[in-house]
């Protein structure tokens, strides 16, 4: 509690007049950590995330676009609008199509999109949470909101030109809980995130808020149970104002989840309804700093992650500067809080430089923080681990848990053991196979953890290589057959005149497409985060070859 005084005394008092730039202050370590929410909202109500086309094809490559995107920038949970408005973005035996994907609602796309999102983060390593918009329920005269009032016509009320479902009728709960346990069921998900579980702001509460906030328990009771009778190790989290409620020293100016709309989010933790929080801290200074700290003191022992309004930077949004973002980030980190950011195009876009500033601030990647108060364990360590020519490979692990696949991470140091600890070590994140395709540089030791759906990570399986090479400079660059020079510029050998090679692809070890060039002498790679990459040349018929690997390493 006395650091928590002492680092909010900084903040309010030191912070506003020294962070004129987004560097960090000396009292500050921004070293990345291991276990660390990365997270973003992904919104398909009216596509204005995703999708920009109903041409299906168009879609899906947008979508693997903007998930690389995000993947580059250390993202590692995709929080995706699965439940729109009483309307879905997958076949649903309960409510209608949403119109983003295919133009008219109720109408098919021709795809599932929610089994693609799916499919496309956990090849990239990352989580996927099914967005679920709980109480409203869209336009009164709207597709959504007609079906629900035809097959329900006393548990929608209107306000305005919208429709919600009645947080103190029985039925929303049995109704919302239904919903999520449709999805958990049908679809291999790492969460359920809830959005507007509360009152609305503009209805007229006629109870005490003491039972308010009971009605809206009672709906979550009831979600949780759903979900966690299906998968237990499905993370169940929710989207409360940014506030809980007042502080002794700072006021919530009226607007807080507890007293104002009745999300006793706190106790939710408390009960272990809630596996993850997700406040919508779209506030500067005052307004955040205290609050971000008021939500790491009531945690229980849960993952707690501030969302970010980082459409504030945007001038037709907001008059924030950059400085705004990343003194929270910094802040955050400190606090061991990770970071979530609304929403997903103003992060790619790259406004005020915020997506540069992301990529290396989460330069090395990040494991989700394993749900430990599961009392689950861990799985036992993978097993005959060995390099063949490129191609690492091991036994799998054995799990004891409920969980239904491993997952594993791979690291890789110049030091043996290797450090596992360590994250500038981690190379690869929830990979599903048993084996990858690395670089067989001197002196490059591997290893390879186990980790099941709770996140619970085994030790270590250690790969030993006797030939060492230290490292001397701040920032190298190292390569199998490839010249470098100061790390910053990576020269290619003269290119025989046998290959057929127009073209230079940058991957990932796991085949991520993360950089195309034309075929050049010297190829800029300071855009790159820390990490080991293949490279391959691509010709004029479509061929490509790996013409070899090199490693970033920033210290």
């Amino acid at each position: 509690m006395k650091h928590i005084a002492i680092l909010l005394l900084f903040i309010s008092l030191i912070l506003p007049v020294r962070a004129q730039s987004p560097t960090p202050l000396a009292w500050y370590s921004d070293k990345p950590q291991k276990h660390e929410v990365r997270a973003v909202w992904l919104t398909t109500i009216g596509g204005i995330d995703w999708p920009h086309t109903y041409n299906t094809y168009l879609q899906k490559e947008e979508l693997r676009q903007t998930l690389d995107q995000l993947k580059a920038a250390g993202i590692n949970t995709i929080l995706l609008q699965t439940r729109v408005r009483a309307t879905t973005i997958y076949p649903s035996a309960l409510e209608p199509w949403d119109g983003c994907l295919s133009g008219i609602p109720g109408s098919a796309p021709g795809y599932d999109a929610l089994r693609f999102c799916i499919d496309e983060c956990h090849r990239r390593g990352m989580e996927l949470h099914a967005w679920v918009v709980t109480i409203p329920v869209g336009k009164w005269n709207a597709l959504g909101c007609k079906q629900l009032r035809k097959r329900f016509p006393k548990l929608i009320k209107r306000i305005g030109d919208e429709g919600y479902m009645d947080p103190e009728s029985a039925q929303t709960a049995d109704y919302l809980a239904n919903i999520c346990r449709e999805i958990t069921r049908t679809y291999d998900i790492d969460g359920i995130h809830l959005d507007y579980i509360r009152y609305p702001e503009n209805w007229r509460i006629k109870v005490s808020r003491s039972q308010g906030r009971q009605h809206i328990t009672r709906i979550v009771q009831s979600i949780h149970k759903a979900v966690k009778a299906e998968k237990p190790w499905v993370k169940l989290s929710c989207a409360p104002i940014g506030k809980h409620d007042d502080l002794l020293r700072y006021r919530s100016g009226g607007w807080n989840a507890r007293s104002t709309v009745c999300q006793d989010a706190q106790q939710w933790l408390k009960k272990g309804l809630m596996d993850m929080l997700f406040p919508m801290m779209y506030f500067r200074d005052n307004n955040f700093f205290p609050f971000a700290i008021d939500w790491q003191e009531h945690s229980y022992g849960r993952i707690v992650v501030p969302g970010l309004g980082i459409y504030f930077l945007d001038p037709s949004e907001g008059h924030w500067s950059l400085k705004d973002i990343t003194r929270q980030l910094y802040v955050l980190r400190e606090l061991g809080m990770g970071h979530c950011y609304f929403r997903s195009q103003f992060l790619t876009r790259n406004i005020q430089g915020l997506y540069d500033f992301c990529k290396k601030f989460d330069a090395t990647p990040a494991l989700i923080p394993p749900m430990s108060w599961t009392g689950v364990g861990a799985p036992t360590p993978p097993s005959s681990l060995k390099l063949s020519g490129t191609l690492l490979n091991w036994t799998g692990a054995e799990d004891r848990s409920d969980s239904p696949y491993l997952l594993y991470n791979i690291y890789a140091s110049h030091h043996f053991p290797v450090d596992t600890q360590d994250p500038a070590n981690l190379v690869c994140t929830r990979l599903m196979a048993n084996e990858l395709h690395v670089p067989a540089l001197p002196g490059l030791n591997y290893a390879v953890t186990a980790c099941n759906r709770y996140g619970m990570e085994s030790k270590a399986a250690q790969l030993y290589r006797s030939f060492q090479t230290k490292a001397d400079d701040d920032f190298y660059v190292r390569t199998s057959d490839i010249q470098y020079s100061d790390g910053k510029t990576l020269y290619l050998p003269p290119k025989p005149v046998t290959l057929d090679a127009d073209y230079i692809i940058i991957e990932t070890l796991i085949g991520q497409q993360v950089a195309f060039r034309n075929y050049r002498a010297a190829i800029d790679v300071s855009f790159l985060p820390n990490g080991i990459y293949a490279l391959r040349s691509l010709g004029r018929k479509g061929r490509n070859h790996r013409i070899g690997y090199f490693s970033i390493y920033r210290r």
